[in-house]
C-alpha cells in the first residue's frame, strides 16, 4: 500500500520537480540524464523511463510509433535512420534544446534510442522464433538439425534421420522434433550457434553431460536454458548487460551469445553443486537462475561473452 501511495504522489509531484530542476540547472530531464549518467544501462534506462513517463503528446506519439516499428521488426536500414532522426527531432523540439549549443545531446540520445528500441525489436525477433515450430518438411530446419549433429559428433555418422543416436547428444527420443515444442526453432538455433561458434566449449560441455552419475541430457538442458534466456530477455533482466555492451542496435547474435554464456556457466554450476543425479536438476537450475538475476541486477553488469570458452 505504501508503494502505491508513493507512486501516486510521485506521479503528481514529478512535473513540479522537473520544473524546479530545469529552472535551477537550465537543463531538461533528458539532458540531465544524458549528461549526468554513465553511458550504458544507467543512461539508456533513465532515458527510457523519462520517455515512458512523459506527458507531452508529441513524445507519446513518437514512443508509440517506434514501439510499433520495433514490434513489427522494421527498424533497419532507411527505416531505422529516419526513425532515429524523428526521435531526435521530437526531443529537440519538445524540450527546446539547441543542438549546436548542446552538441553532445544528439549522439547520446541516439545511442539510448538504439538501445531502447533495439532491445524491444530483439524481444519481438526472439518471440517470432520461439513461436515458429520445428517443421520436418522445412529443408532449412532439417539442415540445421543435421548440422547440429555434425558439429557435436563429427566422427560419428548419423545412421538415419530418425534414430536412437539422437539420445547421445541429449534428446529424449528417436526424433528431436518433439523436443523443440516448447521453444520452437529458437531452441535449435541456440544449440546450433553454441556448437558452431564455440565448438570446443560445446563438446567440452557435452562430455560433462555424458558422465554416468553427474550427467544430464545435453540437448534437453540446452532447450531448458533457451527458456531461461527467453524469459530473462522478455522481462527486461538482460537490459543491464545489453545496454552496457551494445554500441548500436542489439542484434540476435547477442542473444545467442548470452545463451552460450548461460550454458557454459550452468555446466560449471552443475558440477560444483555435486548433484546426486538428474533428479536434482530443477533445484540446481533454479539456484543458477537466481544467481544470474542477482548479477544482472547490478547497473554495471556486463558478462564476458568471449569467456575463453572457444580455446578450452
Amino acid at each position: 500500500m505504501f508503494n502505491s501511495i508513493w507512486l501516486n504522489l510521485y506521479y503528481y509531484l514529478r512535473p513540479i520537480l522537473k520544473w524546479l530542476l530545469r529552472k535551477t540547472t537550465r537543463l531538461c530531464e533528458l539532458q540531465r540524464i544524458c549528461y549526468g549518467e554513465s553511458a550504458g544501462y544507467s543512461r539508456s534506462y533513465g532515458v527510457e523511463k523519462s520517455l515512458q513517463l512523459s506527458r507531452s503528446p508529441e513524445i507519446k506519439k513518437m514512443v508509440q510509433c517506434l514501439d510499433k516499428l520495433s514490434d513489427e521488426r522494421k527498424l533497419c536500414g532507411r527505416v531505422l535512420k529516419s526513425s532515429l532522426q524523428y526521435a531526435v527531432g521530437t526531443a529537440l523540439t519538445v524540450k527546446d534544446i539547441n543542438p549546436f549549443v548542446h552538441n553532445q545531446f544528439t549522439p547520446s540520445f541516439v545511442r539510448c534510442s538504439e538501445h531502447i528500441w533495439g532491445y524491444r525489436q530483439l524481444v519481438s525477433e526472439i518471440e517470432h522464433l520461439r513461436t515458429c515450430q520445428y517443421d520436418p518438411t522445412n529443408s532449412d530446419h532439417e539442415t540445421k538439425l543435421l548440422k547440429l549433429w555434425d558439429h557435436l559428433m563429427p566422427s560419428v555418422p548419423l545412421e538415419s534421420r530418425v534414430t536412437k543416436q539422437w539420445q547421445d547428444i541429449g534428446f529424449q527420443g528417436d526424433d528431436p522434433k518433439t523436443d523443440f515444442r516448447g521453444m520452437g526453432i529458437l531452441g535449435l538455433e541456440n544449440l546450433l550457434f553454441f556448437a558452431e561458434e564455440y565448438p570446443s566449449a560445446a563438446t567440452y560441455v557435452l562430455s560433462h553431460s555424458l558422465h554416468p552419475q553427474k550427467g544430464y541430457a545435453f540437448a534437453i538442458v540446452g532447450i531448458n536454458l533457451t527458456s531461461m534466456a527467453y524469459h530473462l530477455l522478455k522481462d527486461g533482466t538482460f537490459k543491464t548487460h545489453i545496454y552496457n555492451i551494445s554500441k548500436s542496435m542489439p542484434s540476435i547474435r547477442l542473444f545467442h551469445q548470452l545463451y552460450c554464456y548461460l550454458f557454459y556457466e550452468f555446466d560449471k554450476f552443475w558440477l560444483q553443486a555435486k548433484p546426486k543425479n538428474i533428479m536434482d536438476f530443477t533445484p540446481v537450475r533454479n539456484r543458477f537462475e537466481e544467481n544470474i538475476r542477482m548479477l544482472l541486477s547490478q547497473p554495471s553488469a556486463a558478462f564476458r561473452i568471449n569467456l575463453s570458452i572457444d580455446t578450452i
